[in-house]
Protein backbone atom coordinates (compact mmCIF):
# COMPACT_ATOMS: atom_id res chain seq x y z
CA UNK A 1 0.00 0.00 0.00
CA UNK A 2 2.73 2.56 0.75
CA UNK A 3 4.20 2.21 -2.76
CA UNK A 4 0.75 2.59 -4.32
CA UNK A 5 -0.01 5.67 -2.20
CA UNK A 6 3.34 7.20 -3.12
CA UNK A 7 2.74 6.57 -6.84
CA UNK A 8 -0.68 8.20 -6.67
CA UNK A 9 0.75 11.16 -4.73
CA UNK A 10 3.63 11.53 -7.22
CA UNK A 11 1.15 11.57 -10.10
CA UNK A 12 -0.82 14.33 -8.37
CA UNK A 13 -4.05 12.34 -8.48
CA UNK A 14 -6.92 12.92 -6.07
CA UNK A 15 -8.35 9.61 -4.92
CA UNK A 16 -10.55 8.25 -2.16
CA UNK A 17 -8.74 5.52 -0.22
CA UNK A 18 -11.16 2.80 0.89
CA UNK A 19 -10.27 -0.52 2.51
CA UNK A 20 -12.22 -3.73 1.98
CA UNK A 21 -11.01 -6.04 4.75
CA UNK A 22 -13.81 -8.53 4.18
CA UNK A 23 -13.14 -10.20 0.84
CA UNK A 24 -9.42 -10.84 1.24
CA UNK A 25 -10.00 -12.51 4.57
CA UNK A 26 -12.60 -15.13 3.68
CA UNK A 27 -11.58 -18.67 4.55
CA UNK A 28 -13.30 -22.04 4.19
CA UNK A 29 -13.48 -24.38 7.17
CA UNK A 30 -12.74 -28.10 6.95
CA UNK A 31 -16.49 -28.67 6.69
CA UNK A 32 -16.78 -26.28 3.72
CA UNK A 33 -18.32 -23.28 5.50
CA UNK A 34 -17.15 -19.82 4.43
CA UNK A 35 -16.19 -17.57 7.34
CA UNK A 36 -14.03 -14.59 8.15
CA UNK A 37 -11.87 -14.30 11.27
CA UNK A 38 -12.69 -11.02 13.05
CA UNK A 39 -9.07 -10.58 14.11
CA UNK A 40 -7.86 -10.59 10.49
CA UNK A 41 -10.48 -8.00 9.55
CA UNK A 42 -9.54 -5.85 12.55
CA UNK A 43 -5.82 -6.12 11.83
CA UNK A 44 -6.28 -5.13 8.19
CA UNK A 45 -8.36 -2.08 9.13
CA UNK A 46 -5.83 -0.97 11.76
CA UNK A 47 -2.94 -1.44 9.30
CA UNK A 48 -4.88 0.66 6.74
CA UNK A 49 -5.13 3.49 9.27
CA UNK A 50 -1.48 3.15 10.33
CA UNK A 51 -0.17 3.27 6.76
CA UNK A 52 -2.20 6.37 5.96
CA UNK A 53 -0.98 8.07 9.11
CA UNK A 54 2.64 7.26 8.20
CA UNK A 55 2.13 8.48 4.63
CA UNK A 56 0.29 11.65 5.66
CA UNK A 57 -2.79 10.69 3.64
CA UNK A 58 -6.41 10.31 4.66
CA UNK A 59 -8.07 6.89 5.15
CA UNK A 60 -11.34 7.72 3.41
CA UNK A 61 -13.51 4.72 4.19
CA UNK A 62 -13.93 1.08 5.10
CA UNK A 63 -16.28 -1.40 3.41
CA UNK A 64 -17.79 -3.90 5.83
CA UNK A 65 -20.40 -6.59 5.46
CA UNK A 66 -22.46 -6.74 8.64
CA UNK A 67 -25.88 -7.26 10.11
CA UNK A 68 -27.65 -6.21 13.26
CA UNK A 69 -28.67 -9.81 13.77
CA UNK A 70 -27.01 -12.17 16.25
CA UNK A 71 -25.54 -14.40 13.54
CA UNK A 72 -22.55 -16.69 13.80
CA UNK A 73 -20.92 -16.20 10.40
CA UNK A 74 -17.56 -14.60 11.28
CA UNK A 75 -15.39 -16.07 14.01
CA UNK A 76 -13.72 -14.22 16.88
CA UNK A 77 -14.20 -10.84 18.47
CA UNK A 78 -15.31 -10.31 22.05
CA UNK A 79 -18.36 -12.42 21.15
CA UNK A 80 -15.84 -15.30 20.92
CA UNK A 81 -17.58 -17.00 18.01
CA UNK A 82 -15.74 -20.23 17.24
CA UNK A 83 -15.70 -22.41 14.13
CA UNK A 84 -17.94 -24.80 16.08
CA UNK A 85 -20.46 -21.98 16.61
CA UNK A 86 -20.89 -21.28 12.88
CA UNK A 87 -23.67 -23.85 12.51
CA UNK A 88 -25.77 -22.21 15.27
CA UNK A 89 -26.95 -19.10 13.38
CA UNK A 90 -25.32 -19.09 9.95
CA UNK A 91 -28.02 -17.26 8.00
CA UNK A 92 -26.25 -15.62 5.07
CA UNK A 93 -27.20 -16.61 1.54
CA UNK A 94 -23.91 -15.28 0.18
CA UNK A 95 -20.91 -14.08 2.20
CA UNK A 96 -20.31 -14.19 5.96
CA UNK A 97 -21.14 -10.96 7.81
CA UNK A 98 -20.00 -9.45 11.07
CA UNK A 99 -22.73 -9.79 13.69
CA UNK A 100 -23.97 -6.81 15.70
CA UNK A 101 -21.44 -7.32 18.50
CA UNK A 102 -18.49 -7.72 16.13
CA UNK A 103 -19.58 -4.72 14.04
CA UNK A 104 -19.87 -2.49 17.11
CA UNK A 105 -16.55 -3.72 18.44
CA UNK A 106 -14.86 -2.84 15.16
CA UNK A 107 -16.64 0.52 14.97
CA UNK A 108 -15.36 1.48 18.42
CA UNK A 109 -11.82 0.35 17.55
CA UNK A 110 -11.90 2.40 14.34
CA UNK A 111 -13.30 5.42 16.18
CA UNK A 112 -10.58 5.17 18.81
CA UNK A 113 -7.83 4.85 16.18
CA UNK A 114 -9.15 7.79 14.17
CA UNK A 115 -9.51 9.89 17.33
CA UNK A 116 -5.89 9.21 18.25
CA UNK A 117 -4.78 10.03 14.71
CA UNK A 118 -6.73 13.30 14.85
CA UNK A 119 -5.13 14.09 18.20
CA UNK A 120 -1.71 13.68 16.60
CA UNK A 121 -2.80 15.85 13.66
CA UNK A 122 -2.70 12.92 11.25
CA UNK A 123 -6.25 13.25 9.84
CA UNK A 124 -8.38 16.16 8.88
CA UNK A 125 -5.83 17.83 6.61
CA UNK A 126 -5.94 18.46 2.90
CA UNK A 127 -4.27 15.25 1.74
Amino acid sequence: LPRLIQSIEDAGLNVLWVADPMHGNTIVTETGVKTRPFERIRDEVMAFFEVHEQMGTHPGGVHLEMTGQDVTECTGGTAEVTIGDLELRYLTQCDPRLNASQALELAFLMSDALGKMRGRGAVGGNR
